[in-house]
């Protein structure tokens, strides 16, 4: 290979190298900005401590995905120390069992041993929200977990519903800067669009 050549491979390089820094450095900034985006004033003090919602995902089979498992992590290490309890969404949209079992049944194979809240009767981040509401609303401080965007439209879909609900939004721990990082951009693209649509 010649001297040019060589120079073209690196040149090729570069290229793809600010083009990889550009769209994950991108991602990343948007899902941060969005964790920190839609959330509540003033957390109450004479509730039951805090629940934390998890929006399950599309699940087929008899074990929780990827997705779901990752999502019922993110939602332990997002409980603070105090009363604190899982609120587990999502009815049986992909499979014979409901998304909000399978992730029950994730949670107690890796340890969690507190308590737990199940919805499973929705089939749409709307209704997770809409039917989480009774299982929720004695909550002092409310905390939903998904990717960051999603978490993000649904915490504009209480405030829609319960904006009184809305004010005791606190951020979860979603958000980590690196993970998942194969498909944060997509799940930015995807989660902007369906925010953008939230405000036509």
């Amino acid at each position: 290979m010649s001297f040019v050549d060589n120079g073209k491979v690196g040149w090729v390089l570069r290229r793809f190298l600010l083009l990889f820094v550009a769209l994950f450095g991108w991602a990343e900034w948007e899902h941060w900005r969005s964790s920190r985006r839609g959330l509540g004033g003033r957390p109450g003090t004479s509730g039951t401590g805090e629940a934390v919602v998890v929006l399950g995902y599309r699940n087929r089979g008899s074990r929780a995905n990827f997705v779901n498992r990752w999502r019922v992590r993110a939602a332990v290490r997002s409980q603070a120390p105090g009363p604190s309890r899982l609120v587990l969404c999502g009815g049986a949209v992909g499979g014979s069992e409901t998304e909000a079992a399978l992730m029950a049944r994730y949670a107690r194979e890796r340890g969690y041993r507190g308590p737990l809240a199940l919805e499973t009767e929705s089939r749409s981040t709307w209704e997770n929200v809409l039917r989480a509401v009774p299982l929720i609303e004695d909550a002092d401080r409310i905390k939903i977990v998904s990717n960051s965007l999603h978490a993000e439209k649904a915490r504009h879909y209480l405030r829609r519903h319960r904006p009184d609900l809305a004010e005791r939004l606190v951020p979860a721990k979603d958000y980590r800067f690196g993970e998942l990082l194969a498909v944060k951009p997509l799940m930015a693209v995807l989660g902007k669009r369906n925010l953008r649509r939230l405000q036509r």
